[in-house]
């Protein structure tokens, strides 16, 4: 059999036929609150920019002036040619900002999950995951041969009843993220850290949508719950509220040294690119010069929200500015997001194997820069086309 006779995509080429296929827009200007895609004005409610610092003109002249100073890339690993100054002090800033002894950086937040896990867990021990987890933590699970057990979504009885079939001898890892990236809900960490200690458990929050969305100070989900000296390791991104790209472990200063001499995917992959480290470093810097943002953040989500509750829109209820609108069928959600687009709202359809068949859902996101204005116009427009599906 030929390998490539299987490189056929039916289901693609029948949405691509019937003018609703949903990815790969072309962005023509800055990513903000509004762009220019395809030639026309958007509002962007599918960004996780969630402080809107990709345009802020602090983290464009660091990205500027690292370029200027260091060229585009460090064409190598951290082990060897690849770390620089601006690393260690990313890695430095970062750590006390979190409130842990040290920070490691990798070049993605896909690459976090990866390199932490499989480098944490081996074949002899047990991995515990909530089933909403997002897909790169699976593949960490994955890389790591440890034995995976998935627990039904927030459902802390589930949770205990996996941990109670695990041998005492074996080592256990709760892993779970700290905001869904669909539903926009927060896990139960204060449950997750209780059954954590009696039942001899280590956890770690994937906080890629937490960091400067949620705590007093935009620390995240530890920082929310006031529970940062009990979660074990905490991972991030800078692609969402950093405004850059890269990701990064926090934990003891003991267990970030064992993964970087363990990770693989650590080890075996070039650094992150000088103006990306820079501009993430800028972010950090405003975001702890700037409470404010993360409470403007709540504030927007809050205000769209009960737009759309006024407009009699049914949304899945949460604090944070991840707000899914349930579209349920997979042709209903992309023909609704292409009316959307074509009216000029920018949404992130999810279809399955992201959800159930049947829960199929617009996947809408908010950043501290928009204004009620901006919002109110978008909701006009959420009216105006739900209700044409209504009918």
């Amino acid at each position: 059999m030929d390998l490539f006779a299987k490189c056929t995509n039916p289901y693609v080429d029948e949405i691509r036929a019937a003018n609703i296929y949903p990815y790969f827009h072309k962005l023509e200007s800055r990513q903000d609150v509004e762009v220019i895609m395809e030639g026309k004005r958007r509002i962007m409610l599918g960004s996780n920019n969630y402080l809107g610092l990709t345009t802020h003109p602090r983290v464009i002249e660091a990205g500027l002036k690292a370029l200027e100073r260091y060229g585009s890339g460090c064409s190598g690993s951290r082990f060897l040619n690849g770390t620089l100054e601006l690393h260690v002090e990313l890695e430095e800033e970062l750590a006390r900002f979190l409130g842990k002894e040290a920070v490691m950086t990798f070049s993605t937040g896909f690459q976090s999950n990866l390199g932490i896990i499989s480098a944490i867990a081996g074949k002899d021990d047990y991995i515990i995951c909530d089933r909403e987890n997002h897909a790169s933590i699976y593949d960490g699970c994955k890389l790591s041969y440890a034995t995976m057990l998935r627990y039904r979504h927030n459902d802390m009885e589930d949770l205990e009843r996996k941990l109670q079939k695990i041998p005492d001898t074996a080592g256990k890892l709760i892993v779970t993220d700290g905001v869904f990236s669909m539903g926009g809900d927060i896990c139960n960490l204060p449950e997750i850290v209780r059954l954590a200690k009696q039942y001899g458990a280590r956890v770690m929050v994937d906080d890629a949508h937490g960091l400067g969305v949620l705590g007093a100070h935009g620390r995240g989900t530890a920082e929310y719950f006031g529970l940062t000296d009990e979660v074990d390791i905490i991972m991030g991104t800078f692609s969402k509220s950093l405004a850059s790209l890269g990701g990064y472990m926090a934990a003891d200063a003991r267990i970030v040294d064992y993964v970087r001499h363990a990770s693989r995917p650590f080890i075996f992959c070039a650094s992150i690119p000088p103006a990306n480290c820079a501009t993430a470093l800028e972010a950090l810097r405003i975001l702890e010069e700037t409470p404010e943002l993360p409470a403007r953040l709540a504030s927007l989500s809050a205000y769209m929200r009960n737009g759309l509750r006024a407009r009699g829109i049914a949304i899945r209820e949460s604090t944070t500015p991840i707000i899914p609108i349930y579209t349920y069928d997979t042709v209903n959600t992309l023909k609704t997001s292409k009316r959307l687009y074509d009216e000029g709202v920018y949404v992130n359809p999810v279809l399955p194997p992201a959800t159930p068949a049947t829960e199929c859902l617009l996947r809408t996101s908010y950043m501290a820069t928009l204004t009620e204005p901006l919002l109110d116009e978008a909701l006009d427009i959420f009216e105006r086309v739900l209700k044409q599906d209504a009918e």
